[in-house]
């Protein structure tokens, strides 16, 4: 399935240019479109397209031919989700591509003289995470970039407010795993981190070892919780956090039946042990990579490194989202540079 997001390549492409361009140099000319320092992409709806028509109107053949050739060369393939040796279950990625006809009719909407509006759309890559079946997932894909910020809370509630106003404070939506003891005397401080627009997912109820486990226990285990976080707070929950990460595939097997994924993190700030927040800083700044989910807890150690952590990983080009927008196969938009 494609689906389709806009962007727009601003450039230098004077429309005097196109009635002098033979056949034989026209390739030459639509390659120093990428060659100008200027370029830049920004999102747009289709609806915002100029309703004026421009005053020249390049030749048509000429321009769609320019447009093909553009194409060929700005595809990037999808990526297809796949079962790795170390880190099990890798969601794909959606490759990009010019959609020649979008992009020619704005571009005869519009005009060209400040460049072809190229129009790109999503591809969706063959193999999808859901047809990888019952495995765990410890990152997400490794073109993708972006990092996940994981919390899971069983306790530590006074470190609750400073967190979340750090993660105000930085533009950042993180997911919160609930441990459902937690969450039944929690429902109040559960719908404050809500409200501030985080994801809220299943840490199990008791916080047991999951692959001690036998299968109704299992089962019980995540249950109790899916129904609190469906019926305290109307949420849709699709993932699972075994507790201390402990799962056995039978733990795995009965989330995937219960239509959850079940998540572990690529690196751990250890904040259970009291480090200093410097070194988790450190920690992060060095391991950090795209794809990475990193698991914290509500803790004096996370919460004192929280700031500078999201300043590392935005200084290496990371957005920072939930699991579930790291594990989709939905592209991160370009930024847009001025």
């Amino acid at each position: 399935m494609i689906r389709v997001k806009m962007l727009v390549i601003g450039g230098i492409f004077s429309l005097a240019t196109w009635g002098v361009l033979s056949s034989g140099d026209l390739a030459a000319y639509v390659q120093s479109l990428d060659s100008n320092p200027g370029t830049a992409y920004r999102h747009i709806e289709a609806s915002e397209a100029d309703s004026k028509t421009a005053s020249i109107k390049p030749d048509e053949e000429q321009l769609h031919l320019a447009i093909q050739e553009e194409a060929a060369k700005r595809r990037e393939a999808p990526i297809d989700a796949k079962i790795d040796r170390v880190w099990k279950a890798i969601p794909g990625y959606n490759g990009i591509e010019v959609n020649v006809e979008e992009t020619m009719r704005l571009a005869m909407q519009r005009g060209t003289d400040t460049g072809i509006p190229f129009v790109y759309r999503e591809v969706a890559p063959s193999v999808r995470l859901e047809d990888l079946g019952a495995e765990p997932i410890y990152k997400g894909n490794p073109h993708k970039p972006m990092a996940a910020l994981m919390i899971n809370v069983a306790w530590g509630n006074e470190f609750l407010p400073p967190m979340l106003s750090v993660l105000e404070k930085e533009g950042v939506r993180a997911t919160f795993f609930f441990d459902g003891s937690w969450l039944s005397k929690n429902i109040d401080t559960a719908k404050m981190i809500q409200e501030k627009g985080h994801e809220l997912s299943n840490h199990a109820y008791s916080h047991k070892n999951m692959s001690g486990l036998g299968r109704e226990e299992t089962i019980k285990e995540i249950e109790r919780t899916q129904t609190l976080l469906k019926e305290k707070l109307g949420v849709d929950n699709t993932l699972f956090a075994p507790p201390s990460g402990d799962f056995s595939s039978l733990t795995v097997k009965v989330a995937h039946e219960l239509k959850l994924k079940t998540i572990l993190w690529t690196v751990d700030t250890v904040d259970w042990k009291k480090p200093a927040p410097e070194a988790i800083v450190r920690k992060i700044a060095t391991r950090v990579e795209p794809g990475s989910m990193i698991l914290m807890h509500p803790t004096e150690s996370s919460s004192g490194a929280l700031e500078d952590m999201i300043r590392v990983i935005k200084e290496k080009g990371l957005v920072l989202g939930t699991v579930s927008e790291l594990i989709s196969p939905n592209r991160v938009p370009k930024v847009e540079t001025e």
